[in-house]
This record gives structure tokens, sequence and C-alpha cells, in this order.
């Protein structure tokens, strides 16, 4: 099974009502609607969001006259505080105050109009008190906007680092325009790199590979690299969480803040 979108089905009193809180205070748009019914969407990774006017005849006919109760929409977001400040200075009815759970979950709550819940989430890392079974967590990482840095050269994103969960390694994608080249530099630590699109040229210690879609290089640390796409590609790159960088003739090293 292959699941392309995900929709969340909302029977409600007030479909207008609804939308209104929905698209005002959470970000989301309106894809389609008539009367009795909208369809709510955003651009990222929250759930799309059908609203139904009770006692439509679409739904079954025990269900018509229910309205959406004992449910919570939860939507997983960055920066938590600064939701809840701007929430709040809005005017949205939080109907829960900002609170942290013990196992790691840091939440508020607002009520629409139609009593729908609704939860904005945020989850705690390491600099709070671990749970006894933190070793064995899994950790689930969606990239943001917040962990792109775009570079002259290159796009970076940051997938696995220790301020997103990972206690040994860093992992990111990068994505180079063609004809265009890094500069000259080296890394503490061995890299691997797997490109998933397009090719990459790599030259180190004097020599040059070429590296194409499917295939993966190991580059030892230590060793004066200059990376270049000859078309536009793409990459995956893994290495320990404490590599820096270093560029010929210069003193000191550089972190790489996607890796962080």
């Amino acid at each position: 099974m292959n699941v392309s979108a995900s929709t969340l089905s909302l029977t409600v009193a007030d479909v207008d009502a609804s939308r209104d809180f929905l698209c005002t205070h959470l970000g989301y748009e309106v894809a389609m609607a008539q009367d009795g019914f909208a369809s709510l969407t955003r651009g990222d990774a929250a759930v799309d969001v059908v609203l139904l006017r009770r006692g439509t005849e679409v739904l079954p006919a025990e269900q018509r006259d229910r309205e959406a109760t004992g449910l919570i929409l939860a939507l997983t977001v960055t920066d938590l505080d600064a939701e809840e400040a701007r929430l709040r200075a809005a005017g949205a009815p939080i109907t829960m105050p900002l609170r942290e759970e013990p196992w790691g979950e840091r939440l508020f709550q607002l009520t629409d109009p139609n009593g729908v819940v609704v939860q904005l989430v945020e989850w705690t890392t390491s600099d709070h008190p671990a749970e006894p079974n933190e070793d064995t967590a899994v950790h689930v990482i969606t990239p943001s906007p917040e962990t792109v840095t775009v570079s002259p050269n290159a796009s970076m994103t940051g997938l696995a680092a220790p301020s997103r969960g990972s206690t040994e390694l860093s992992t990111w994608t990068v994505a180079m325009d063609a004809g265009a080249s890094g500069p000259e530099h080296s890394i503490s630590r061995e890299q691997v790199w797997t490109v998933t699109a397009g090719a990459l040229e790599v030259t180190c210690d004097g020599r040059t590979e070429k590296v194409v879609a499917g295939q993966t290089l190991i580059l030892p640390p230590d060793r004066v690299r200059r990376i270049h796409a000859p078309v536009a590609a793409e990459a995956h790159v893994s290495m320990r969480s404490d590599g820096v960088a270093s560029v010929p003739d210069t003193e000191g090293t550089r972190e790489l803040p996607w890796a962080l």
C-alpha cells in the first residue's frame, strides 16, 4: 500500500467557524469548499482536514448527528514557545496552557468554536531529563527549512545530528547545481557519500573519481578533497558527529552547521 496523503474528516455543526479558526490561527488554506463542506490543507507535513456539516447525507445514517468529540488534532511543530506566544497574542482560545510531560512531550491545546481540540506538540531533546529507556527510543527526523544551509556551491539539509537526537552520527543531504564546485578542504572524520541523483567528481590526494547515482564513495579523514558536480547532483552524507573542516593554508577548524 502506498499512501499519498492523509486526511482527517471532522463532523461539525458550523463548518465556516472551524474553517476560519484553522485558517486564521494554524495556517490552513481552503483547497475546496461548498455549502456544508470544506477541504483544508497546508504546504507541509500537517494532515489535511475535511469539515462536514452535521446531518450531511455523505455520512452513514447512524453518524449524521454526531459531532467530532473525543479526539485531538495533534500537530508537531518547531519552537513551541514562539507558537504559544503568537497564538496567545492573537487571542486564540488556549484551553490547556503550555506544559511538559515526564516522557518528554511539551504541548498546549486550543479548542475551536465547534469543540475540536487542537494540540501543538514539541518533543524535548537531551537537555531534559532522560527516561530510563531513552537508549532504545526511536527518533524520527523530518527535514525542515530550519535545517537547510545554503552556500554559494551547494545546499545542505541536516538530518541526524546531536541537536536532533543522534549521539554518534551526523547525516545530511547535499544538492549541487550543474557546474558547481566546492572549495578545497579536509574533514577530521571519515565521510561516506552516496550519490542519489546525477553525478559527482571527487578529487582527493590528486586522484579524481566520478561517482554516479547509486554509487557510494568513502572519503578518509584529514585528506584534502574537492567536490565538483558536472551535472546537477544530490547525495546523502554521513560521518561521526564530531567532525570538523579545515582549509589548506589557513589556521583553525570550522564546524559544519548542518551536522551539529
